[in-house]
């Protein structure tokens, strides 16, 4: 009886993930083929990804802006629309820019900044500790700092009016639109990480209001939202005081709100700074 060889093996996984529903069977069965540390390992990774597990997860990490960001369960899978923010923020930040990544899930936004940029101070934080927990595991071989705890609330002090790029990749699913997300995400992600509240926006607006207090004058924030939110978007955060504008990638489906302190409050905060 002759061993099965690596391709008629392959080809069984594909054939098992193909009937599972998996639109890219080939490249998923390399992934997690690579991924496997022996064929016990391989039979089980194959088994949870047949029953719908994201490929992610199965793997354990994530390619994201060329970067692979480990990710742990139900750790939210960070999405390739979402490079277009992280584009945005690497064309806005300064040199030696300090960066927070508020609700940062696995950390993969902060960090493929910071790899864009030179001399980052990178933070970090998320009310999840399975994020938290993920986050660090990315983060701190980047060089940065992972706080558990509320949006700001976890955060130095000592950041406050010096943060030049805000990244906050926040939920802004509507609660009555999570049963309708793909079983992927409603089954085996995080539901903080999905749920915006009623409209999609209550987490926005909590951070849109103290965003100014922490942005350095010319700072941005920098967040996702849906293109049918756009304008509900811009309203919260300008009125929280915020300039904003949208930006949208067609290619990456992405749309994007870049906000920033009003004039008054930057020309206010650089004079605090200057009288230091």
């Amino acid at each position: 009886m002759s061993v099965p060889s690596l391709d008629q093996s392959e080809s069984a996984i594909v054939a098992r993930l193909r009937a599972a529903g998996c639109v890219f069977a080939e490249e998923e069965a390399q992934m997690i083929m690579s991924a496997a540390g022996s064929p016990a390992e391989l039979e089980d990774m194959v088994e949870r990804r047949v029953v719908g597990l994201p490929l992610e997860h199965v793997v354990g990490y994530a390619e994201f802006c060329g970067l692979r960001i480990a990710l742990d369960a139900e750790v939210f899978v960070p999405r390739r629309r979402t490079e277009a923010l992280v584009q945005q923020a690497a064309a806005l930040a300064p040199s030696r820019a300090v960066v927070v990544d508020l609700c940062c899930g696995s950390g993969a936004l902060g960090v493929a900044l910071a790899a864009a940029l030179d001399e980052v101070e990178l933070h970090a934080a998320d009310v999840d500790p399975g994020a938290v927990r993920c986050a660090r595991r990315n983060v701190v071989p980047a060089g940065g700092e992972v706080y558990e705890g509320d949006l700001f609330e976890p955060l130095p002090v000592g950041l406050k009016g010096r943060v030049d790029v805000l990244l906050s990749n926040v939920p802004y699913v509507p609660t009555v639109e999570i049963g309708l997300l793909p079983a992927e995400a409603r089954e085996y992600e995080a539901r903080v990480a999905l749920d915006g509240g009623v409209d999609g926006l209550e987490v926005l607006r909590r951070v849109a209001a103290e965003a100014s207090q922490w942005l350095a004058p010319g700072g941005v924030l920098l967040f996702e939202t849906s293109e049918r939110q756009a304008d509900q978007a811009i309203a919260a955060v300008t009125g929280a005081g915020l300039l904003a504008r949208v930006v949208t990638d067609d290619e990456l489906d992405a749309t994007v709100i870049v906000a920033s302190r009003s004039d008054a409050e930057a020309a206010e905060a650089a004079g605090a700074a200057a009288a230091r």
